[in-house]
């Protein structure tokens, strides 16, 4: 049943932090304790209440940065450069899953609410580098983050996303909704599955799934 879901499928579009990567590598856990010290040197906050921000931001406006931009006026760039100089080494390649890519049929991009230069560095580390057509940032979509519609608007006419043959792969469930809602076939790549209306398939191992398709 899973391979007749993607037959059609002619553009793949993947997220980066925890989907091409797997969440026990615990990169993204960096990026929130820089995230935490940005807040508390550009907004003179405590170490606790920056926390709690970083938090709420990322619930209510779908990133910290999305937040902080609405609330306090953030310069994206110094930011971006800042919550991404992080330890690279904690990645390792993984031959299959790069393997599983490079045999995907059609055009293979990257979207992320990272910024593109941190995007490479991930793909790089995990022996993915020049597998992709393109990586898209959040730079990319002016700041807008997923899961806001108008995000995703901006990278597929940006990259003319086949909206009805292309299938999108991502870690947070809220994600992809408006995927979805688009007509992409949407794939939830997590340890535990999250069932609902707009997901239509769930894995938790990316290289195996994509290595089972025809």
């Amino acid at each position: 049943m899973t391979q007749g879901r993607f037959e059609h499928i002619t553009t793949w579009v993947f997220d980066l932090d925890n989907t091409l990567y797997p969440p026990h590598m615990r990169l993204f856990d960096q990026i929130e304790v820089k995230m935490v010290d940005w807040i508390v040197q550009e907004l003179g906050v405590t170490p606790e209440k920056a926390g709690v921000m970083r938090a709420e931001y990322w619930r209510d406006y779908g990133t910290t940065l999305s937040g902080l931009m609405q609330n306090h006026g953030l310069d994206p760039a110094p930011y971006l450069t800042h919550v991404h100089d992080i330890d690279f080494s904690v990645l390792s390649p993984e031959p299959a899953l790069a393997e599983a890519i490079a045999a995907l049929p059609g055009r293979k991009i990257v979207y992320t609410n990272g910024c593109e230069p941190y995007a490479h560095n991930v793909l790089k580390a995990r022996g993915l580098g020049g597998l992709m057509d393109a990586v898209y940032g959040i730079e990319h979509a002016d700041f807008l983050p997923k899961p806001q519609r108008a995000a995703y608007d901006m990278i597929f006419a940006l990259d003319g996303v086949p909206h009805g043959t292309a299938a999108m792969f991502e870690d947070d469930p809220r994600n992809l909704a408006a995927p979805h809602d688009m007509g992409l076939t949407t794939v939830h790549v997590a340890p535990a599955a999250a069932p609902a209306a707009h997901i239509h398939h769930h894995t938790d191992d990316l290289a195996a799934f994509l290595t089972a398709l025809p």
